[in-house]
């Protein structure tokens, strides 16, 4: 069986051939630390992480290296340390800030099943990379200085929009863009900025400044990867200017060659049939789900749905997320030798396919589904997801085996009253097409 990914730089599946199978190499772009990370920046994460496990399974655990950046260079990070700046330093408030956020997120991520990636950079740590690498972009006659910044000059890549797949006409004609004097081009981007003393700024050949978001990632997959890797990803918000902005800059300043071969997208995250924002109210952030739900209900509810496609965000999921694996942990727990089902591993191999992976755990036999869900990134224990029923489980299977007994005798008013009680006591059964009957807690 072979791996087989979408890449969204050739629109196709295709078999997975790692440049050096003793070192297999993933970069995701993280979170720009200055608030909660909101739900739909979980699903990169759980995503990447399935991802991760998987490649560590057919590769071996050394043998796979992931980069998840943290952003802590960014104009709305300056923009919330000013706020609570008072009369420090910014860029004591900016580490200040960004530290706490960065611990948040960190253990947030952890709760929802993430293993720590290999690597963790942060943008400041490597703002003397980034210099070097536009320094190396403007000999290439890539990048030009302007009235103390540097910019990309897109129009002297050829290919520029291969990623996003639109030419430079229709994606300037679909972009917002800043409009400024020095610029050569409307789409050409920031590599370097001015930063006045209000503003976090680190000397450089172009005066005292600070990087564009671009090139950071690049500096850092660079550094940390070598200038072509094997993956990269993100959510599908970012192919466009993020992703095609490194491409750019990167194969620039590395002579044309790539800088990763596969490059995979989530797809977008809605709330309740809606577009996640705060005016609308259904703003919500891993850390408050956290509050009321456990984190591997967050993780299953995320990969039902294939990874690729729009997630449609709804409480009523998460209730049903939370009774599945409760069933399942309920299978699973006693399993001393769990395997790795062909059938599941066949439907990882395809471009991540988790809900085909959750349909056949749903058939498993138990050794086969307790090593499903290792392999899926969930671990059967009583301290990671609590079973709130109010009624020992047994309980409640002996109720439903009396239930389908007396409905196999069409004793149905006896099968409706052993219903009700159930209900009564806070347990609502679910009787499904195929048969089985299920239940979950009635919240």
């Amino acid at each position: 069986m072979t791996l087989r990914l979408y890449n969204t730089l050739t629109r196709a599946k295709e078999d997975f051939a790692p440049l050096d199978p003793a070192n297999v190499r993933m970069y995701v772009c993280g979170p720009t630390v200055y608030d909660f990370a909101h739900i739909g920046n979980a699903r990169p994460v759980i995503v990447f992480d399935l991802l991760f496990r998987l490649l560590r399974h057919l590769y071996g655990e050394s043998h796979v290296t992931y980069v998840r950046n943290v952003t802590d260079i960014d104009d709305k990070i300056n923009a919330r340390a000013q706020e609570v700046r008072g009369s420090r330093g910014i860029l004591d408030v900016v580490r200040e800030l960004t530290s706490a956020t960065g611990h948040i997120y960190e253990g947030d991520v952890a709760a929802l099943g993430c293993l720590p990636p290999t690597h963790a950079p942060r943008a400041t740590e490597f703002v003397p990379r980034m210099i070097a690498l536009i320094e190396r972009l403007i000999v290439a006659g890539f990048a030009y200085e302007a009235d103390s910044h540097v910019l990309f000059d897109v129009s002297a890549k050829s290919d520029y929009g291969k990623l996003a797949h639109r030419s430079l006409d229709e994606m300037i004609a679909g972009a917002r863009v800043e409009v400024a004097p020095y610029k050569r081009g409307p789409m050409d981007f920031v590599l370097w900025k001015p930063s006045d003393n209000s503003l976090p700024g680190w000397e450089s050949p172009w005066g005292r400044g600070r990087p564009g978001w671009h090139i950071e990632c690049s500096a850092m997959g660079e550094t940390l990867l070598g200038d072509t890797f094997d993956i990269h990803g993100g959510g599908i918000d970012l192919v466009f200017p993020h992703h095609e902005n490194e491409i750019a800059q990167s194969e620039g300043a590395h002579g044309g060659h790539a800088l990763a071969k596969v490059w995979m997208h989530n797809g977008f995250l809605n709330v309740q049939g809606e577009k996640m924002s705060k005016s609308l109210g259904n703003f919500v952030t891993i850390h408050e789900l956290l509050a009321d739900w456990p984190g591997d209900v967050l993780r299953l509810n995320m990969l039902r749905t294939h990874y690729r496609q729009p997630i449609d965000w709804t409480v009523q999921g998460m209730k049903e997320s939370w009774a599945v694996l409760e069933r399942w942990y309920d299978a699973a727990e006693p399993i001393a030798a769990p395997s790795i089902g062909g059938t599941v591993l066949e439907a990882l191999l395809d471009d991540l396919n988790t809900p085909q992976v959750i349909a056949e755990l749903h058939r498993a036999e138990p050794e086969e589904l307790a090593g499903g869900l290792s392999l899926l990134g969930f671990r059967p224990d009583p301290g990671r997801i609590a079973i709130r029923s109010p009624i020992p489980v047994e309980e409640i299977a002996r109720a439903i085996a009396a239930r389908n007994e007396a409905r196999k005798m069409r004793n149905f008013r006896e099968a409706d009253r052993i219903r009700d009680e159930l209900a009564q006591k806070g347990i609502q059964l679910k009787d499904d097409p195929d048969g089985t009957t299920g239940w979950d807690v009635k919240r």
